[in-house]
């Protein structure tokens, strides 16, 4: 029998070489995939362990303590649902409306490129450079005066990046068709992108924003520059007001053992509440997809 021709060999020799790196790479990524999985259930097994003894009624119904006395984050925890709150309500609509005007009214244009770039840039900054402008802004043209108010107008540089892109890339979803259908019965633009439009991209939109409050919720850094803190209880967005991220920064680092239980049970009730938006979020959008499949 003849030998096979070289070319034969070097192709063998090529698929086993490629088999090789396939499997390595493979293995690799199962390992990293297993130790990161393993070092999350680690983090959260120690969450819940040392969380759960804290939740209780007292820590929804008690303000934050002094040292050495008991109490709870009722005043935190309002605190963050008002600052979170204000920001959707700044962020969101101008999110929205910038969003739809890049993709409906900007197309392409210079523009728009600049302004998506800008956005891309503001996107990807850190909280605590946003919570230095509005404290540069607002708190120190007010006479040092730390609010809530400042604190949402800081969390709602957060809330518009993310809200922006989601409705641009949303809206430059929907199928051209459906505005050239419109359009061909004589429907003014405007009444295309409310009634038509934001009705097909409304679940991606409302996960945009869902997401952005996810984020927020867990801000600290822009929230000690901007509201600051209280401990006591304070409906009055002009004044400094607490958070529990805050609450969590200072708790956690000081010498009380209660407080630093509270600030355990803090972080557990934050991490359930955004996993629990998180889980709106995907369940919104696979709702939505299921109706369009």
């Amino acid at each position: 029998m003849s030998a096979a021709p070289p070319a034969v060999h070097a192709a063998d020799g090529l698929y086993l070489r490629r088999r090789i790196v396939n499997v390595a790479a493979l293995a690799l990524s199962c390992v990293a995939a297993v130790v990161g999985l393993l070092f999350l259930g680690w983090i959260l097994w120690t969450l819940v362990s040392k969380g759960i003894t804290g939740i209780n009624w007292d820590l929804f119904t008690k303000d934050t303590p002094p040292p050495m006395a008991e109490g709870g984050l009722r005043n935190a925890l309002f605190g963050s649902a008002v600052m979170c709150g204000l920001a959707i309500l700044i962020g969101a609509p101008l999110g929205v409306a910038a969003g739809t005007w890049l993709a409906e009214y900007g197309a392409n244009s210079r523009t728009a490129i600049v302004v998506r770039f800008v956005n891309d840039i503001l996107l990807s900054a850190p909280s605590i450079v946003l919570g230095l402008f509005v404290y540069t802004l607002l708190v120190m043209h007010s006479g040092g005066n730390f609010s809530a108010l400042a604190g949402a107008v800081a969390l709602a540089f957060i809330v518009l990046p993310v809200v922006l892109r989601t409705t641009d890339e949303m809206l430059r979803l929907v199928p051209a068709q459906m505005r050239e259908a419109a359009l061909s019965l004589g429907v003014p633009q405007w009444k295309v992108i409310v009634q038509v439009l934001y009705r097909s991209a409304s679940a991606g939109i409302v996960t945009g924003i869902l997401l952005s409050l996810a984020r927020i919720s867990g801000e600290t850094a822009p929230l000690l520059f901007t509201a600051f803190g209280n401990l006591y209880w304070n409906s009055d967005v002009t004044q400094p007001m607490a958070s529990v991220p805050v609450v969590m920064y200072q708790f956690a680092g000081s010498p009380y053992e209660s407080w630093q239980q509270l600030a355990w049970a803090g972080a557990l009730v934050l991490t359930t509440f955004v996993l629990l938006i998180s889980l709106a979020a995907r369940a919104l959008l696979l709702r939505n997809r299921v109706s369009h499949d």
